[in-house]
Protein backbone atom coordinates (compact mmCIF):
# COMPACT_ATOMS: atom_id res chain seq x y z
CA UNK A 1 0.00 0.00 0.00
CA UNK A 2 1.48 3.38 -1.09
CA UNK A 3 1.64 6.21 1.46
CA UNK A 4 -1.36 7.87 -0.45
CA UNK A 5 -3.66 5.35 -0.61
CA UNK A 6 -2.71 4.79 3.33
CA UNK A 7 -3.77 8.52 3.64
CA UNK A 8 -7.05 8.46 2.10
CA UNK A 9 -7.74 5.38 3.45
CA UNK A 10 -7.48 6.96 6.42
CA UNK A 11 -9.33 10.11 6.06
CA UNK A 12 -12.57 7.53 4.96
CA UNK A 13 -12.43 6.01 8.44
CA UNK A 14 -11.71 9.47 10.10
CA UNK A 15 -14.91 11.00 8.79
CA UNK A 16 -16.97 8.54 9.59
CA UNK A 17 -15.89 9.44 12.77
CA UNK A 18 -16.21 13.41 12.57
CA UNK A 19 -19.59 12.86 11.32
CA UNK A 20 -20.93 10.95 14.09
CA UNK A 21 -18.89 12.98 16.88
CA UNK A 22 -21.47 15.39 17.09
CA UNK A 23 -22.14 19.38 17.11
CA UNK A 24 -20.74 19.84 20.20
CA UNK A 25 -17.34 18.34 19.90
CA UNK A 26 -17.11 19.51 16.12
CA UNK A 27 -17.43 22.50 17.79
CA UNK A 28 -14.76 22.06 20.44
CA UNK A 29 -12.45 21.37 18.20
CA UNK A 30 -13.06 24.67 16.04
CA UNK A 31 -12.43 26.47 19.38
CA UNK A 32 -8.95 24.54 20.19
CA UNK A 33 -8.05 25.01 16.65
CA UNK A 34 -8.21 28.63 16.89
CA UNK A 35 -6.62 28.48 20.23
CA UNK A 36 -3.46 26.81 19.30
CA UNK A 37 -2.94 28.73 16.02
CA UNK A 38 -2.91 32.27 18.81
CA UNK A 39 -0.37 30.28 21.02
CA UNK A 40 1.85 29.34 17.93
CA UNK A 41 2.21 32.82 16.36
CA UNK A 42 6.05 33.26 17.03
CA UNK A 43 6.57 29.37 15.39
CA UNK A 44 4.23 30.36 12.53
CA UNK A 45 5.81 33.41 11.41
CA UNK A 46 9.24 32.37 11.64
CA UNK A 47 8.25 28.62 9.14
CA UNK A 48 6.43 32.13 6.77
CA UNK A 49 10.15 33.95 6.76
CA UNK A 50 11.87 30.92 5.82
CA UNK A 51 9.27 30.78 3.00
CA UNK A 52 9.12 34.13 2.03
CA UNK A 53 13.07 34.27 1.73
CA UNK A 54 12.89 30.81 -0.56
CA UNK A 55 10.11 32.38 -2.57
CA UNK A 56 11.94 35.50 -3.30
CA UNK A 57 14.83 34.71 -4.51
CA UNK A 58 13.24 32.21 -6.69
CA UNK A 59 11.80 35.23 -7.89
CA UNK A 60 7.95 34.65 -7.20
CA UNK A 61 5.74 37.27 -8.42
CA UNK A 62 5.08 40.03 -6.46
CA UNK A 63 1.15 39.53 -5.89
CA UNK A 64 2.14 35.79 -4.85
CA UNK A 65 4.22 36.55 -2.12
CA UNK A 66 1.36 38.76 -0.94
CA UNK A 67 -0.81 35.77 -0.81
CA UNK A 68 1.97 33.87 0.96
CA UNK A 69 2.79 36.59 3.36
CA UNK A 70 1.78 36.36 7.00
CA UNK A 71 2.14 38.66 9.67
CA UNK A 72 0.60 39.32 13.04
CA UNK A 73 -2.70 41.23 11.82
CA UNK A 74 -3.17 38.03 8.93
CA UNK A 75 -2.85 35.59 11.69
CA UNK A 76 -5.20 37.18 14.03
CA UNK A 77 -7.31 37.32 10.99
CA UNK A 78 -7.10 33.40 10.78
CA UNK A 79 -7.99 32.30 14.00
CA UNK A 80 -11.03 34.86 13.78
CA UNK A 81 -11.99 33.16 10.73
CA UNK A 82 -12.11 29.86 12.98
CA UNK A 83 -13.64 30.56 15.80
CA UNK A 84 -16.94 32.80 13.46
CA UNK A 85 -17.05 28.95 11.57
CA UNK A 86 -17.00 27.67 15.06
CA UNK A 87 -19.80 30.45 15.77
CA UNK A 88 -22.34 28.78 12.69
CA UNK A 89 -24.96 26.54 12.87
CA UNK A 90 -23.74 23.25 12.28
CA UNK A 91 -25.18 21.84 9.31
CA UNK A 92 -25.14 18.21 9.50
CA UNK A 93 -28.51 16.84 10.30
CA UNK A 94 -30.69 20.25 9.54
CA UNK A 95 -33.55 19.47 8.33
CA UNK A 96 -33.92 21.46 4.83
CA UNK A 97 -37.39 20.43 4.06
CA UNK A 98 -40.03 18.38 5.27
CA UNK A 99 -43.99 17.19 3.97
CA UNK A 100 -46.27 14.45 3.86
CA UNK A 101 -47.19 12.52 1.39
CA UNK A 102 -51.30 11.81 0.45
CA UNK A 103 -50.92 7.60 1.94
CA UNK A 104 -49.34 9.75 5.06
CA UNK A 105 -45.71 8.95 4.46
CA UNK A 106 -43.70 11.86 6.15
CA UNK A 107 -40.80 12.55 4.10
CA UNK A 108 -37.72 14.85 5.04
CA UNK A 109 -34.14 16.07 3.60
CA UNK A 110 -31.64 16.04 5.39
CA UNK A 111 -28.16 17.37 5.60
CA UNK A 112 -25.21 14.94 5.96
CA UNK A 113 -21.24 15.35 5.13
CA UNK A 114 -20.62 14.78 2.14
CA UNK A 115 -17.32 12.76 2.96
CA UNK A 116 -13.41 13.55 2.65
CA UNK A 117 -12.95 16.48 0.39
CA UNK A 118 -9.41 16.83 -0.93
CA UNK A 119 -8.12 20.48 -1.03
CA UNK A 120 -5.61 21.37 -3.16
CA UNK A 121 -3.99 25.04 -3.30
CA UNK A 122 -1.05 26.89 -3.88
CA UNK A 123 0.93 29.98 -1.66
CA UNK A 124 -1.98 30.92 -0.02
CA UNK A 125 -1.52 28.89 3.89
CA UNK A 126 -4.44 30.63 5.11
CA UNK A 127 -6.36 28.00 2.89
CA UNK A 128 -5.18 25.74 5.34
CA UNK A 129 -6.86 26.67 8.29
CA UNK A 130 -10.14 27.91 6.23
CA UNK A 131 -10.60 24.39 4.69
CA UNK A 132 -9.76 22.50 7.71
CA UNK A 133 -12.04 24.51 10.03
CA UNK A 134 -15.10 24.74 7.19
CA UNK A 135 -14.94 20.87 6.47
CA UNK A 136 -14.93 20.25 9.96
CA UNK A 137 -18.07 22.23 10.94
CA UNK A 138 -19.60 20.39 8.26
CA UNK A 139 -18.70 16.91 9.30
CA UNK A 140 -15.97 16.20 6.56
CA UNK A 141 -12.57 15.06 6.90
CA UNK A 142 -10.15 16.88 4.30
CA UNK A 143 -6.95 16.11 2.83
CA UNK A 144 -4.80 19.07 2.19
CA UNK A 145 -1.90 19.35 -0.19
CA UNK A 146 -0.55 23.23 -0.10
CA UNK A 147 2.17 24.28 -2.74
CA UNK A 148 6.05 24.17 -2.00
CA UNK A 149 5.88 27.59 -1.85
CA UNK A 150 3.92 27.83 1.56
CA UNK A 151 5.74 24.24 2.47
CA UNK A 152 6.77 25.38 6.10
CA UNK A 153 3.92 27.65 6.66
CA UNK A 154 1.59 25.17 5.88
CA UNK A 155 2.90 22.53 8.09
CA UNK A 156 3.30 25.00 11.29
CA UNK A 157 -0.30 25.86 10.46
CA UNK A 158 -1.33 21.88 10.53
CA UNK A 159 0.66 21.79 13.86
CA UNK A 160 -1.99 23.73 15.17
CA UNK A 161 -4.59 21.82 13.77
CA UNK A 162 -3.49 18.40 15.25
CA UNK A 163 -3.16 20.04 18.59
CA UNK A 164 -6.45 21.08 18.30
CA UNK A 165 -8.23 18.15 16.99
CA UNK A 166 -6.03 16.19 20.04
CA UNK A 167 -7.94 18.75 22.49
CA UNK A 168 -11.21 18.09 21.50
CA UNK A 169 -10.54 13.93 21.18
CA UNK A 170 -11.55 14.42 17.44
CA UNK A 171 -8.92 11.48 15.08
CA UNK A 172 -6.06 12.75 13.71
CA UNK A 173 -6.43 11.84 9.98
CA UNK A 174 -9.88 13.84 10.43
CA UNK A 175 -7.25 16.76 8.60
CA UNK A 176 -4.16 15.45 7.02
CA UNK A 177 -1.80 17.41 5.02
CA UNK A 178 -0.05 15.74 2.28
CA UNK A 179 3.94 15.34 3.47
CA UNK A 180 4.73 16.07 -0.31
CA UNK A 181 4.07 18.63 -2.93
CA UNK A 182 5.67 15.99 -5.48
CA UNK A 183 3.02 16.61 -8.67
CA UNK A 184 3.12 13.02 -9.23
CA UNK A 185 1.37 12.11 -5.53
CA UNK A 186 -1.26 14.46 -6.38
CA UNK A 187 -1.81 12.81 -9.60
CA UNK A 188 -2.08 9.23 -7.41
CA UNK A 189 -4.39 11.41 -4.79
CA UNK A 190 -6.73 12.47 -7.72
CA UNK A 191 -6.92 8.87 -8.66
CA UNK A 192 -8.92 7.17 -5.24
CA UNK A 193 -12.33 8.38 -5.75
CA UNK A 194 -12.98 4.88 -3.63
CA UNK A 195 -12.23 7.18 -0.36
CA UNK A 196 -11.69 10.71 -1.35
CA UNK A 197 -15.89 12.39 -2.49
CA UNK A 198 -14.29 16.11 -3.76
CA UNK A 199 -11.98 17.89 -4.91
CA UNK A 200 -11.21 21.51 -4.69
CA UNK A 201 -8.34 23.50 -6.14
CA UNK A 202 -7.57 26.99 -5.18
CA UNK A 203 -4.74 28.28 -7.58
CA UNK A 204 -4.07 29.57 -10.85
CA UNK A 205 -5.29 28.24 -13.74
CA UNK A 206 -2.71 25.99 -14.75
CA UNK A 207 -3.18 23.87 -11.88
CA UNK A 208 -6.82 23.84 -12.21
CA UNK A 209 -6.92 22.47 -15.35
CA UNK A 210 -4.58 19.56 -14.11
CA UNK A 211 -6.44 18.82 -11.49
CA UNK A 212 -9.55 18.52 -13.76
CA UNK A 213 -7.56 16.56 -16.46
CA UNK A 214 -6.45 13.97 -14.12
CA UNK A 215 -8.80 13.65 -11.06
CA UNK A 216 -11.59 10.45 -11.26
CA UNK A 217 -13.19 12.53 -8.80
CA UNK A 218 -15.73 15.16 -9.05
CA UNK A 219 -13.71 18.77 -9.10
CA UNK A 220 -15.04 21.98 -8.33
CA UNK A 221 -13.26 24.19 -10.55
CA UNK A 222 -12.83 27.62 -10.99
CA UNK A 223 -10.00 28.82 -13.63
CA UNK A 224 -10.14 32.17 -13.89
CA UNK A 225 -11.61 35.27 -11.67
CA UNK A 226 -11.92 37.74 -14.33
CA UNK A 227 -14.59 40.16 -12.38
CA UNK A 228 -16.10 43.31 -13.78
CA UNK A 229 -17.01 47.02 -12.27
CA UNK A 230 -19.84 49.00 -14.90
CA UNK A 231 -20.03 52.46 -14.57
CA UNK A 232 -23.63 52.97 -15.05
CA UNK A 233 -24.49 56.68 -16.83
CA UNK A 234 -26.48 57.64 -13.14
CA UNK A 235 -23.51 56.21 -11.01
CA UNK A 236 -22.33 58.69 -8.18
CA UNK A 237 -18.53 59.84 -10.16
CA UNK A 238 -16.94 59.85 -6.61
CA UNK A 239 -18.74 56.26 -5.43
CA UNK A 240 -18.08 54.92 -8.78
CA UNK A 241 -14.11 56.14 -8.32
CA UNK A 242 -13.93 54.37 -4.76
CA UNK A 243 -15.86 51.12 -5.73
CA UNK A 244 -13.23 51.12 -8.95
CA UNK A 245 -10.04 51.45 -7.22
CA UNK A 246 -10.64 48.87 -4.07
CA UNK A 247 -11.94 46.28 -6.32
CA UNK A 248 -8.29 46.68 -8.16
CA UNK A 249 -5.40 47.93 -6.38
CA UNK A 250 -4.97 47.10 -2.48
CA UNK A 251 -4.79 43.58 -3.55
CA UNK A 252 -4.58 43.17 -7.14
CA UNK A 253 -3.38 39.47 -7.11
CA UNK A 254 -6.94 37.98 -5.56
CA UNK A 255 -9.71 36.27 -7.70
CA UNK A 256 -12.09 38.58 -6.57
CA UNK A 257 -10.31 41.90 -7.57
CA UNK A 258 -11.59 43.63 -10.66
CA UNK A 259 -9.58 42.81 -13.90
CA UNK A 260 -12.18 45.44 -16.26
CA UNK A 261 -14.27 48.11 -15.93
CA UNK A 262 -16.93 48.90 -18.19
CA UNK A 263 -18.24 52.75 -18.30
CA UNK A 264 -21.77 53.64 -20.12
CA UNK A 265 -20.79 55.80 -22.92
CA UNK A 266 -23.26 58.70 -21.18
CA UNK A 267 -20.66 59.21 -19.30
CA UNK A 268 -17.11 58.13 -20.87
CA UNK A 269 -15.86 61.73 -21.65
CA UNK A 270 -16.28 63.14 -18.12
CA UNK A 271 -15.25 59.94 -16.06
CA UNK A 272 -12.81 57.91 -17.88
CA UNK A 273 -10.45 60.86 -17.17
CA UNK A 274 -10.69 60.55 -13.19
CA UNK A 275 -10.51 56.95 -13.51
CA UNK A 276 -7.22 57.28 -15.69
CA UNK A 277 -5.93 59.83 -13.01
CA UNK A 278 -7.29 57.73 -10.09
CA UNK A 279 -6.15 54.63 -10.65
CA UNK A 280 -2.37 56.25 -13.16
CA UNK A 281 -1.50 57.44 -9.45
CA UNK A 282 -1.83 54.22 -8.09
CA UNK A 283 0.31 52.73 -10.11
CA UNK A 284 -2.62 50.87 -12.40
CA UNK A 285 -1.59 50.34 -15.95
CA UNK A 286 -5.18 50.96 -18.04
CA UNK A 287 -5.90 49.12 -21.27
CA UNK A 288 -8.66 50.56 -23.09
CA UNK A 289 -10.77 49.81 -25.99
CA UNK A 290 -10.90 51.80 -29.61
CA UNK A 291 -13.37 54.58 -27.86
CA UNK A 292 -11.25 54.79 -24.49
CA UNK A 293 -8.27 55.50 -26.06
CA UNK A 294 -9.51 58.11 -28.19
CA UNK A 295 -10.75 59.88 -24.78
CA UNK A 296 -7.69 59.40 -23.01
CA UNK A 297 -5.18 58.78 -25.86
CA UNK A 298 -2.23 57.71 -22.92
CA UNK A 299 -4.38 54.58 -22.41
CA UNK A 300 -2.42 51.01 -24.00
CA UNK A 301 -4.70 49.82 -26.66
CA UNK A 302 -6.27 46.64 -25.41
CA UNK A 303 -6.46 43.04 -27.20
CA UNK A 304 -9.35 40.28 -27.04
CA UNK A 305 -7.14 38.66 -25.02
CA UNK A 306 -6.36 41.33 -22.51
CA UNK A 307 -10.76 41.64 -22.04
CA UNK A 308 -10.49 38.12 -21.36
CA UNK A 309 -7.47 38.04 -19.13
CA UNK A 310 -6.93 37.59 -15.68
CA UNK A 311 -4.06 40.05 -14.53
CA UNK A 312 -3.50 39.02 -11.04
CA UNK A 313 -1.56 42.50 -11.30
CA UNK A 314 -1.93 46.29 -11.41
CA UNK A 315 -3.45 45.86 -14.91
CA UNK A 316 -6.95 46.26 -15.89
CA UNK A 317 -9.05 46.77 -19.01
CA UNK A 318 -11.65 49.76 -19.86
CA UNK A 319 -14.34 49.64 -22.21
CA UNK A 320 -17.02 51.70 -23.19
CA UNK A 321 -20.37 50.25 -23.39
CA UNK A 322 -23.94 51.23 -24.60
CA UNK A 323 -25.59 50.69 -21.54
CA UNK A 324 -26.72 48.06 -19.30
CA UNK A 325 -27.23 45.97 -22.86
CA UNK A 326 -23.68 46.99 -23.95
CA UNK A 327 -22.32 45.76 -20.36
CA UNK A 328 -24.21 42.39 -20.07
CA UNK A 329 -22.75 41.62 -23.69
CA UNK A 330 -19.24 42.66 -23.07
CA UNK A 331 -19.33 40.31 -19.77
CA UNK A 332 -20.86 37.29 -21.55
CA UNK A 333 -18.29 37.74 -24.07
CA UNK A 334 -15.81 38.01 -21.51
CA UNK A 335 -16.50 36.94 -18.11
CA UNK A 336 -15.64 33.81 -16.28
CA UNK A 337 -18.92 33.67 -14.12
CA UNK A 338 -17.07 34.66 -11.06
CA UNK A 339 -18.13 38.68 -9.40
CA UNK A 340 -19.71 41.77 -11.61
CA UNK A 341 -20.60 44.99 -9.80
CA UNK A 342 -22.71 47.75 -11.06
CA UNK A 343 -22.54 51.71 -9.55
CA UNK A 344 -26.28 53.02 -10.06
CA UNK A 345 -28.49 55.54 -8.70
CA UNK A 346 -31.38 54.26 -11.22
CA UNK A 347 -32.69 50.82 -9.72
CA UNK A 348 -34.48 49.71 -12.91
CA UNK A 349 -30.96 49.73 -14.31
CA UNK A 350 -29.78 47.84 -10.98
CA UNK A 351 -32.81 45.64 -11.22
CA UNK A 352 -31.76 44.21 -14.81
CA UNK A 353 -28.04 44.04 -14.10
CA UNK A 354 -28.71 41.77 -11.56
CA UNK A 355 -31.55 39.45 -13.48
CA UNK A 356 -29.20 39.40 -16.49
CA UNK A 357 -25.75 38.73 -14.96
CA UNK A 358 -26.03 34.83 -14.38
CA UNK A 359 -22.31 35.10 -12.62
CA UNK A 360 -21.75 33.49 -9.10
CA UNK A 361 -21.92 37.04 -7.13
CA UNK A 362 -23.69 40.01 -8.37
CA UNK A 363 -22.90 43.55 -6.16
CA UNK A 364 -25.18 46.66 -6.44
CA UNK A 365 -22.84 50.21 -5.81
CA UNK A 366 -20.70 47.45 -3.98
CA UNK A 367 -16.72 46.67 -4.29
CA UNK A 368 -16.18 43.08 -6.08
CA UNK A 369 -13.64 42.61 -2.94
CA UNK A 370 -16.73 41.53 -1.19
CA UNK A 371 -16.94 38.25 -3.25
CA UNK A 372 -15.29 36.34 0.00
CA UNK A 373 -17.02 33.97 2.12
CA UNK A 374 -15.73 35.73 5.06
CA UNK A 375 -17.34 39.20 4.40
CA UNK A 376 -20.67 37.46 3.07
CA UNK A 377 -21.00 35.73 6.30
CA UNK A 378 -20.11 32.24 6.08
CA UNK A 379 -16.86 32.36 8.44
CA UNK A 380 -14.33 31.87 5.46
CA UNK A 381 -14.84 30.00 2.44
CA UNK A 382 -13.43 26.59 1.09
CA UNK A 383 -12.60 27.97 -2.65
CA UNK A 384 -15.07 29.87 -4.84
CA UNK A 385 -17.32 27.66 -7.36
CA UNK A 386 -17.98 29.23 -11.23
CA UNK A 387 -19.63 25.47 -12.41
CA UNK A 388 -23.23 25.59 -10.71
CA UNK A 389 -22.54 21.77 -9.61
CA UNK A 390 -23.02 21.50 -6.74
CA UNK A 391 -22.77 24.94 -5.80
CA UNK A 392 -22.43 28.49 -6.80
CA UNK A 393 -19.97 31.27 -5.87
CA UNK A 394 -18.43 31.10 -2.36
CA UNK A 395 -18.93 27.95 -0.76
CA UNK A 396 -18.84 27.70 3.01
CA UNK A 397 -19.94 24.91 5.39
CA UNK A 398 -23.18 24.82 4.11
CA UNK A 399 -21.96 24.09 0.91
CA UNK A 400 -19.87 20.92 2.22
CA UNK A 401 -22.88 18.78 2.69
CA UNK A 402 -25.14 16.98 0.92
CA UNK A 403 -28.98 15.96 1.77
CA UNK A 404 -30.55 12.72 2.21
CA UNK A 405 -33.90 11.99 2.01
CA UNK A 406 -35.70 10.50 5.25
CA UNK A 407 -39.11 8.84 4.75
CA UNK A 408 -41.41 7.71 7.81
CA UNK A 409 -44.19 5.51 7.56
CA UNK A 410 -46.77 3.36 9.79
CA UNK A 411 -46.27 0.61 8.09
CA UNK A 412 -47.55 1.65 4.18
CA UNK A 413 -46.49 -0.65 1.57
CA UNK A 414 -46.65 0.68 -2.04
CA UNK A 415 -49.95 -0.54 -4.01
Amino acid sequence: MTEIEQLARDARAAGRLVARAGAERRTAGLHAIADAVDARHAAILAANAEDLAAAEASGLAKPMLDRLLLDEKRLRGISKAVREIAALPDPVGQSVKEWTRPNGLRIARRRIPLGVIAIIYEARPNVTTDAAALCLRAGNATILRGGSEAFRSNRALMEAVAAGLEAARLPPAAVQLMPTTDRAAMAELLTRDEEIDLVIPRGGENLIRFVSEHSRIPVIKHYRGNCHVFVERTADPGMALEICYNSKVPRPGVCNAAETILIDEAIAHSFLPQLADRLGRAGVELRGDDRACAIVPSLKSATHEDFAAEFLDLICTVGIVGGVPGAVRHIERYGSSHTESIVTRDQEAAKRFVDDIDSSCVMVNASTRFADGGELGLGAEIGISTTRLHAYGPMGAEELTTTKFVVIGEGQVRQ
